[in-house]
């Protein structure tokens, strides 16, 4: 550890990575002499005023005391300045190469979603809208099927609300667990998601207003592929008429992941009772080998 008196500017960054140098841990010491020089760089590069960094402080401040068991405004800064997605990118897929294109978590998964049997329904409550019906399957990086696969599958309502947003939905609606069968498939019935604008009545709001950005997330559905011996591949699927596919406010959006979401008007229908139009979603997910781990909640 090598600390200083501080005589100029000059002395300020070298002396705090001095006094970090101690760190037992080599990843810890990598992270954080990293950050100091990026952050102390760019105070200087930006010529940080005082006025601004109070406004900075309070800004991180003010995220903390917006978070709570039911929305995580930390996730949701992160990604609507595109973090999430750079740092997702960074980690799965070996570039596009092998594994689907993995998306970012966003702040509204929930653990312990009802478990559902392939080929029902996650719609818990009265929720109206275009129904849809969706049949998937999942590989490994050859095409071989992967069976015993848990799929966590979480939405919005046409309303584009997710269930914890809206008392009117019922607890878990629009929510499901499935695994996959012996040829790594399964299937549900849901309605047709909605595109959404995220929370904007917190600091995030603030800073998107101030940049004059819309608040809008074009309509998808989640997934969260888990088996072990297969890295957990997070992702989602993007209805392919959304008018927000190249405006995404969080940046999740990739090629890969706009999906074929069919709009069917004629012939016979899938299950009783349902009328024209309807929807279908086919979709092929392929997982790497890799470490099994599951993420932390956003929310409870």
């Amino acid at each position: 550890m090598t600390t200083g008196i501080i005589e100029k500017l000059e002395d300020v960054t070298p002396n705090v990575l001095g006094a970090m140098s101690g760190a037992e841990s080599a990843r810890l010491r990598t992270v954080m002499e990293s950050f100091v020089r990026h952050i102390h760089a760019f105070a200087q590069e930006v010529k940080l005023t005082e006025a601004e960094y109070d406004l900075g402080i309070e800004f991180l401040n003010r995220i903390g005391q917006a978070t709570h068991d039911s929305h995580n405004e930390g996730i949701l800064f992160a990604d609507a300045i595109g973090f999430s997605t750079l740092v997702c990118l960074l980690n799965n897929g070996n570039d596009g190469a092998t594994e689907t294109a993995a998306a970012l978590l966003g702040p509204f998964w929930r653990a312990n979603s009802p478990r559902t049997a392939n080929g029902g329904s996650i719609v818990r409550s009265t929720t109206p809208g275009p129904e849809l019906f969706v049949a998937c399957e999942i590989v490994d990086v050859a095409g071989k099927p992967i069976a015993g696969a848990e799929v966590d599958v979480w939405q919005s309502s046409p309303v584009g609300l997710y269930e914890n947003q809206d008392d009117t939905q019922a607890d878990m609606n629009l929510r499901g667990k499935f695994t996959t069968d012996a040829a790594g498939r399964f299937s549900f019935r849901s309605v047709k998601p909605a595109g959404y604008p995220v929370p904007t009545d917190g600091p995030v709001g603030d800073l998107l207003r101030a940049q004059n950005r819309h608040p809008y997330r074009p309509a998808h559905i989640h997934f969260l592929g888990f088996k072990q011996g297969y890295k957990t591949l997070i992702t989602q699927v993007f209805v392919d008429d959304d008018e927000h596919l190249e405006t995404d406010v969080v940046f999740g959006v990739t090629r890969a992941l706009v999906g074929d979401y069919r709009r069917i008007d004629a012939g016979e229908p899938p299950a009783p009772s349902v009328q024209a139009p309807w929807y279908t979603l086919n979709y092929r997910f392929v997982m790497e080998a890799g470490e099994a781990v599951l993420p932390k909640p956003p929310i409870k």
